[in-house]
């Protein structure tokens, strides 16, 4: 097996892939793997990546080299990227390779790549989506836990009960000096109220006709006027 076994690959991978392949040298060739994401993923546009195939002497007794690359100047897709993404797909290759060894093997290589970079873009849509339902479950039990209130137990019904007796007390002092205030102020109004004749008279609240009869010997005393002729 060689050289002979390699052109008939070719020939066979032409037939499949006319559009997609093209020739690096006389052993070596890439292959262009249009991806399909995820129905549900950011963008619809299919990215586009290149097996690059290169033939040892021993192929397919040995492995082919090979090398996954971008398409040139591309702009970065969402859900993959190289050569960040080139190790995970590698493996996948290395797999095939395994599974492989001894036949033609490029068409199951492509297919494996394929498969992988797709299921790549399946497993980063999902973390997305699972990161939005534990954000949104975080933000339900959040909300649902102002509704729910404390657990009680000892401890916390102790603690609401210490503050419900300071909160009476604090309100009953309150209502104890508003009462106290109300009533002082009422004493004082009485109080003025019953000032008597002399008080009042001091005050020039009231002329001596505003005395009660009763009063009248507490009238303040006034000289008698004399008359000289």
């Amino acid at each position: 097996m060689g050289r002979e076994d390699q052109i008939e690959e070719r020939e066979v991978l032409d037939s499949i892939f006319p559009d997609e392949i093209t020739d690096i040298s006389e052993t070596s060739y890439k292959i262009s793997i249009t991806l399909d994401p995820p129905e549900n993923g950011p963008e619809p546009e299919q990215p586009v990546i290149y097996l690059e195939v290169s033939y040892p002497e021993d192929y397919p007794d040995v492995a082919p080299e090979l090398k996954i690359t971008p398409v040139p100047n591309a702009p970065k897709h969402p859900l993959i990227e190289l050569p960040e993404d080139e190790d995970v797909l590698t493996d996948a290759l290395n797999n095939a390779i395994e599974e492989n060894m001894g036949m033609a093997m490029v068409f199951s290589l492509v297919s494996a790549l394929k498969e992988a970079a797709e299921q790549l873009m399946v497993d980063r849509v999902q973390a997305v989506e699972e990161e939005k339902a534990r954000v949104a479950q975080k933000a339900e039990e959040e909300e649902n836990r102002k509704f729910r209130g404390t657990a009680v137990n000892r401890e916390t019904f102790q603690k609401w009960l210490e503050g419900f007796k300071k909160e009476t007390e604090e309100e009953e002092q309150r209502q104890r000096e508003e009462k106290e205030a109300e009533d002082k102020k009422k004493k004082t109004a009485k109080e003025e109220k019953k000032l008597t004749g002399r008080e009042l008279w001091e005050r020039g609240l009231a002329g001596k006709a505003d005395y009660d009869e009763e009063e009248e010997d507490v009238m303040p005393a006034v000289d008698k006027l004399k008359v000289t002729a």
